[in-house]
């Protein structure tokens, strides 16, 4: 085996990526199958997952996929996604839980249900797929090789900035804390826990403001590395911290934003 694989190398691992049809969950199910993993691939639409397995199946990539529908924003959801994993593998070497949703509006005017419908997904259904899946990220968890566990945290979650999507916000914060709690609970049973914390990327989510080629540059203008982010940005996490390279990484919130977690208009002594 090349140096580069002993490091980087997911080859002959199950993984499972949750809202993974589009956007930042589509690009790490991508990284995944060409590591060569095989790659379960979930979201709320059934025939948007088996579309993209079957488009990453076609890239003759050493990897797999396989797409099915699961909704995380229920007890019963979770519950089906669990026995449905569990129906297709023995073992989870990774868990990427990438589901989420927002909501916007101005505080005044900001709804209940908006509040409840982003915090069922992005924290409650993260900690039960979570908690459901253990039976099968032990079986693969080893000393030398972890299991591993990526949480979608946001730069959002980093600083306080609403942006007027309060909920979203304040999930990711939850869930750059919950990986930590986790990290720590979770590291004698040698499964590492991380998640990143992206700044803007193309996707379903954000295409209100990067859908064109314009838009992502205006965007982009407002990070300090003068971009937004880019499907090799994730992929390249991705493999860090799934390979053997990253097994000794655990309780990080990787920010993956070009700079704007340090990024601050403060000044105290200069001009």
């Amino acid at each position: 085996m090349a140096y580069l694989d002993e490091l980087f190398s997911v080859a002959g691992k199950t993984a499972l990526v949750t809202g993974a049809a589009t956007g930042i969950g589509r690009m790490i199910a991508t990284a995944l199958v060409q590591g060569g993993a095989r790659v379960l691939i979930a979201s709320r639409k059934a025939a948007d997952c088996e579309k993209v397995a079957a488009e990453l199946n076609a890239l003759g990539a050493p990897g797999s996929a396989e797409g099915f529908g699961a909704d995380v924003s229920t007890e019963q959801g979770v519950d089906a996604l669990a026995a449905e994993v569990k129906a297709r593998t023995g073992k989870l070497h990774i868990l990427v839980n990438n589901a989420g949703v927002s909501w916007g509006a101005p505080l005044e005017a900001f709804p209940y249900s908006g509040w409840a419908k982003v915090l069922n997904v992005n924290v409650t259904g993260l900690f039960h797929v979570t908690r459901q899946l253990l039976p099968l990220l032990d079986a693969a968890a080893g000393d030398d090789d972890p299991a591993r566990i990526i949480n979608l945290g946001s730069v959002m979650g980093t600083q306080p900035l609403a942006d007027d999507a309060y909920s979203y916000t304040a999930s990711k914060a939850a869930v750059h804390h919950l990986t930590k709690t986790l990290a720590n609970e979770f590291a004698s049973r040698r499964i590492t826990v991380n998640a990143f914390a992206p700044g803007p990327f193309q996707s379903r989510m954000t295409a209100f403001a990067t859908a064109s080629d314009d838009q992502a540059k205006t965007v982009g203008s407002r990070v300090p590395l003068g971009r937004i982010g880019a499907p090799s940005d994730i992929a390249a996490a991705t493999l860090f911290l799934c390979g053997r390279g990253g097994s000794y990484v655990t309780g990080a919130i990787l920010p993956l934003d070009g700079g704007q977690s340090v990024q601050h208009g403060m000044t105290l002594f200069k001009e």
